[in-house]
């Protein structure tokens, strides 16, 4: 008997290891979203090497710019609340880690009874009080992994946070170096625009002259005079564009909307090499990737924890303090008193209460899981997107320059045949309409290159780091 005694201390233990290995929580695994075939690249060399781990200082040398950058990362308001967001997780991931230790309360009162004289102490007291200074303490065994999964749970919770500050970070960025290249063309268009207009205001009073002279009419006058007012539209529409820019711009910069402070687009230059690296590297480089794992991993963990709800707990409390009938008494030792116990907790029947959160906890993993694979392919679109946008802008570029080489060339010469009178003035009219339209488009074009290549930093995950 003495011998199976003993023995009880032993097989007891082992029983609890063996159930724990069986129903211990999961392990995660990241699981398998990539198709590399299907990541269009196309001629670009897909290597280790990716634009996205160059700093946003090197890939935007316009120190103009790198000043408006940093500011807005100082003080832009989405920023500032993602970093907020950031303390109120790590918040939670410290009550995480604290899961593990006891819970200790502090309690005292004072109970003052009126006793019947009817009751089975009546006839002795008429009364009685009662003072107590005591604490409860209680600890849960972390059998089945379900506190270490609640911490792993805020610890992904906690992670989230981290990625979404990178995720408004990256995107302030692209933002303001966007806006920023956008006013510049914007600027390169009111430029042409102004020209444009002092050029038809000389050739207004040559057609009026050309009129009085019989070579043309007042229909090619008024024509003339039309196309002047057709600029200067286009000038106030530009105007309006730059004001409602710079107001979208300081916002972006965390102030009052405000004139911004800029180069000119010949003087932009990003001369950091196309580089998108292997498809891979979208999970350590995109924010928002990153964050929809974090996501799953947080899924994954709370599912932990409802499949662990269906074992037994583990509970040891303890109650101890100072209790007695008379105050002077209380912190007496004879007022000393301890209460300890030890249970085990199973749950049978809770009207499928645990049952039902463990079903929800696996379809909202799945959720988790669909969403990750989402955020990858919306990723992977972004990437091919901004490579055939920068493709598309660089060849149109060279095209529209040779529009408007033509354009402007013909402009010139139907401008001449007019003056010598061997020329319809309509011809004149037409070329400087193409002329105009088609330099401000090359410059539109120009934008567009830039910006695609801010797009492709953006959509690879470049400039948090």
């Amino acid at each position: 008997m003495k011998i199976l005694y003993k023995y009880k201390f032993v097989i007891l233990p082992l029983v609890v290891l063996s159930l724990q290995s069986c129903f211990v929580a999961k392990d995660y695994e990241q699981p398998e979203i990539i198709n590399e075939e299907n990541f269009r690249t196309d001629n670009l060399p897909q290597d280790s090497i990716t634009m996205a781990d160059v700093s946003w200082r090197e890939m935007f040398t316009d120190p103009i710019l790198q000043q408006h950058i940093d500011e807005a990362l100082k003080n832009n308001i989405d920023i500032r609340v993602a970093l907020q967001q950031i303390l109120a997780a790590n918040a939670y991931l410290k009550q995480g880690k604290a899961g593990y230790l006891p819970s200790l309360t502090g309690n005292a009162s004072v109970t003052h009874n009126e006793l019947s004289s009817n009751s089975q102490f009546g006839s002795l007291f008429s009364s009685l009080d009662q003072y107590e200074v005591s604490a409860d303490l209680s600890w849960e065994a972390d059998i089945w992994g379900k506190i270490r999964s609640n911490k792993r749970a805020y610890e992904a919770t906690y992670l989230q946070t981290v990625a979404a500050h990178q995720a408004v970070k990256t995107a302030l960025i692209s933002s303001v170096a966007s806006s920023y290249y956008q006013l510049l063309s914007l600027d390169e268009q009111k430029k042409v625009t102004e020209e444009t207009i002092k050029n038809r205001e000389k050739s207004l009073e040559t057609n009026k002259a050309l009129k009085v002279a019989g070579s043309i009419t007042e229909v090619g006058v008024k024509q003339t005079e039309a196309q002047l007012y057709t600029a200067q539209a286009i000038l106030i529409d530009l105007n309006n564009q730059i004001r409602l820019l710079e107001n979208t711009m300081s916002i972006l910069l965390g102030k009052e909307p405000t004139s911004i402070n800029r180069a000119t687009l010949k003087e932009q230059e990003i001369n950091t090499e196309l580089k998108t690296g292997v498809p891979a590297q979208l999970l350590r480089n995109r924010p928002d990737v990153i964050n929809a794992e974090y996501a799953l991993v947080n899924a994954f963990e709370l599912t932990n924890v409802a499949r662990a709800n269906f074992y037994p707990s583990l509970t040891l409390t303890a109650t101890g303090g100072f209790q007695s009938l008379d105050l002077g008494n209380l912190f007496d030792t004879n007022s000393l008193f301890a209460t300890i116990i030890g249970g085990l907790t199973q749950p049978i029947f809770n009207k499928r209460q645990i049952k039902t959160q463990f079903e929800v906890a696996e379809v909202q993993q799945e959720q988790a899981r669909l969403q990750f694979r989402k955020a990858f392919l919306n990723a992977t679109k972004e990437v091919s997107d901004a490579l055939y946008n920068y493709e598309a802008s660089t060849d149109k570029i060279e095209v529209k320059q040779k529009e408007f080489d033509a354009y402007d060339t013909a402009t010139n010469f139907s401008q001449e045949l007019l003056n010598n009178g061997l020329a319809n003035y309509l011809e004149v009219l037409t070329a400087r309409e193409n002329a105009l339209n088609s330099k401000l488009d090359l410059i539109t074009a120009k934008y567009s290159q830039l910006n695609s290549i801010v797009s492709l930093y953006e959509a690879l995950g470049g400039g948090w780091q």
